[in-house]
């Protein structure tokens, strides 16, 4: 079997904490490794540079997903691999990837599942596992939507679907994941506004009220979130408040 180079692409912003122990784990697979950086002011860049990453320094978009495109355009190798900086390759996941990439397979992307550190644990139900995600693709025949940053990659061709879990470390602290749930409220607040549902009566019983217990039940009852214990309760709240927040950003900016 022919050995078939893997490149490793990821996008980051101020992300000092993370970017050394996910770029030693994306060492033990990639023969490459780009990293767009948003002009961050901490020492993300330097740390990245100083593993042997290639580093490109761009501005820092509220949609992500532009970087991420420009660490795709950016890579040489006949695969790509992407990841964020809060995420982990297992030594499982780095030698299926390795081993996929020599058989060259017919199909050109693969869908890898997350597993999502939460509150002290790993969540196991409510839709946050296995949560999968397209993350390994042949170069030039991927591509993410630089629409919503819930979008997966658009691949050209058959995906499959890999065995191994890729671990996500977003929220160590409960302060981290409220920092994060801000930027994606804005996110879905831009949404909102794109269109433009008013401030009516409808809108707010929509937005603020049907959204908000659909997603909880829905998580916490449907895809039996309450078997994670609290960590799973807490989760299912906070997903429901995200489309309450969002309209309540949306309806402030209109006004």
């Amino acid at each position: 079997m022919k050995k078939l180079k893997i490149s490793a692409a990821l996008a980051t912003f101020n992300e000092e904490k993370n970017i050394v122990d996910c770029i030693d784990s994306l060492k033990t697979f990639a023969d490459e490794i780009v990293v767009v950086d948003g002009s961050s002011v901490d020492r993300t860049q330097e740390l990245a540079e100083r593993l042997g990453a290639k580093v490109i320094k761009t501005t820092n978009k509220l949609m992500f997903h532009i970087n991420k495109n420009m660490a795709f355009k950016n890579c040489k190798n006949e695969w790509i691999f992407y990841i964020d900086a809060d995420e982990r390759v297992t030594e499982e996941l780095a030698m299926e990837l390795k081993l996929t990439a020599r058989q060259n397979p017919s199909e050109n992307g693969f869908w890898v599942n997350r597993k999502n550190w939460f509150l002290g644990g790993f969540l196991t139900k409510g839709g946050a596992y296995p949560n999968p995600d397209i993350r390994f693709f042949r170069n030039g025949k991927g591509r993410l939507a630089e629409k919503s940053v819930h979008e997966k990659l658009d691949v050209e061709g058959k995906v499959g679907n890999l065995k191994n879990d890729l671990i996500h470390l977003a929220d160590p602290t409960f302060e981290r994941y409220l920092t994060r749930a801000n930027r994606y409220t804005d996110l879905t607040a831009d949404d909102i506004k794109s269109k433009d549902p008013g401030k009516g009566i409808w809108p707010i019983i929509y937005y603020m009220i049907f959204k908000p217990i659909f997603t909880f039940s829905n998580i916490y009852f449907r895809h039996k979130g309450y078997q994670d214990g609290f960590r799973g309760f807490v989760w299912a709240v906070f997903s429901a408040a995200h489309h309450y927040y969002a309209y309540v950003k949306y309806w402030s900016e209109e006004r």
